[in-house]
């Protein structure tokens, strides 16, 4: 399969000026001194890859590793400090929202503006027309000046657009993040067509799962470099290894959220000292994974002997949904009393909450559960990372087992 995009040894780099001046008196003063260097950032350092005719590609990163510089590179927005870059096809391009429209014209004209600009004349834009708006859902507006558009309104002409004039070669930029939940699975539906057309696709997003279906190769871009290239599974797992890692040391800066006085409340009696999470051996981690075992423990101290206390957890998702809370009472554990320092811990054999960020409660009441000694309401973290599996979607993994049977005859 031939290449329709090629990258080789590309870097872009940029030069930076510190010191703006804004008014006009700081501008006249700078005709009559010499100006200060301006710093260099390369966006791209020695970036090499190729895309295949009817390959779907996707970039990942971060916010910042170069992929916007890369897609203008491939639409010659922008031309390579260094290194070489070839393209063979007709390009449409959804970069920002606001290129590729003048927002004095109309949404028409702006059509038909576009389709000149790709080499079709007005006769082939004007049977395009029909699908275009239908497909935007704007046939109300579509005389109005593209100033007046709204992101969601500016993004569906824009979309419906650029994949009506045939392009060989599709580039998206987040730009379908704009739009509403209906018209982003419009989109990616479209979008799909293009690939069983065999069209050539280049997907940047954030939502990793979406590139992991869409794209068949994917390249990870980290502060301008590359850092790896290849089938779009292995490179995505490249990229959350070390987005995990780069978690987990955050972590160890600071586990506890910042102390709410509204979020904790109670006698005090009993005082829940620290809440760690402990793996299988017993150490305490500051990241659980999912299908591992997992040892919840409360560390407390009782200033005087309490009868019959009862401890407990909770866990919600970061959205604020609760999805456990487990405590003693309930699951049979008598404690007589307490009192001094101690520890009560709950063991999970195999944790079946999904990669995400929870937030942890711990609490201690008396035995009717209406007296709380210490509740310690979401202080804690509880970030997920899950390692391969076969689920990935929600936040539980149900751990069920498929089978299947061909109905004979």
């Amino acid at each position: 399969m031939s290449a329709v995009i090629e990258f080789e040894d590309v870097s872009k780099r940029f030069m930076l000026q510190r010191d703006r001046p804004v008014t006009i008196r700081e501008r006249l003063a700078g005709l009559f001194r010499p100006g200060k260097a301006a710093d260099e950032f390369w966006a791209l350092r020695n970036v090499s890859f190729s895309v295949a005719r009817g390959e779907s590609f996707g970039l990942i990163g971060h916010n910042g590793a170069g992929k916007s510089t890369a897609l203008k590179l491939m639409t010659r927005i922008l031309e390579p400090t260094s290194g070489r870059v070839r393209l063979r096809g007709r390009v449409a391009a959804l970069l920002e929202l606001g290129s590729g429209f003048h927002p004095e014209l109309s949404g028409r004209d702006n059509v038909f503006l576009y389709g000149s600009l790709m080499g079709l004349n007005q006769r082939e834009m004007a049977a395009r027309l029909e699908e275009i708006v239908a497909f935007a859902d704007m046939a109300d507006f579509l005389d109005l000046q593209v100033k007046y558009y709204s992101s969601g309104m500016y993004t569906r002409l824009a979309f419906a657009v650029a994949t009506a004039v045939d392009p060989d070669i599709l580039i998206t930029d987040e730009v379908l993040a704009v739009g509403d939940e209906a018209f982003q699975r419009k989109c990616m539906d479209r979008i799909l067509t293009f690939r069983h057309m065999g069209k050539t696709i280049i997907f940047v997003s954030h939502a990793l799962d979406t590139v992991r279906t869409l794209c068949d190769r994917a390249v990870w871009l980290d502060h301008g470099a590359v850092r790896a290239l290849g089938a779009t599974g292995e490179v995505i797992d490249a990229y959350l290894a070390e987005v995990n890692r780069r978690e987990r040391e955050a972590l160890m800066q600071q586990e506890v959220l910042t102390a709410d006085p509204n979020r904790r409340f109670g006698t005090r009696d009993v005082e829940i000292t620290g809440v760690e999470l402990c793996d299988a051996s017993g150490v305490a981690r500051v990241v659980a994974y999912t299908g591992a075992p997992l040892t919840i423990r409360i560390r407390y101290h009782a200033h005087r002997t309490i009868l019959r206390p009862v401890f407990g957890l909770a866990i919600h998702h970061e959205s604020g949904i609760l999805l456990a809370g487990p405590n003693t009472l309930f699951a049979g554990l008598d404690i007589p009393a307490v009192q001094g320092e101690g520890t009560v811990e709950m063991r999970i054999a195999a944790l079946p909450l999904l990669a995400g960020r929870y937030l942890l409660s711990a609490a201690v009441y008396d035995d009717t559960m209406l007296h709380a000694y210490d509740h310690h309401d979401r202080l804690y973290r509880l970030t997920v990372h899950t390692e391969g599996g076969s689920e990935r979607f929600g936040a539980f993994a149900l751990g069920g087992v498929w089978s299947w049977h061909a109905a004979e005859g």
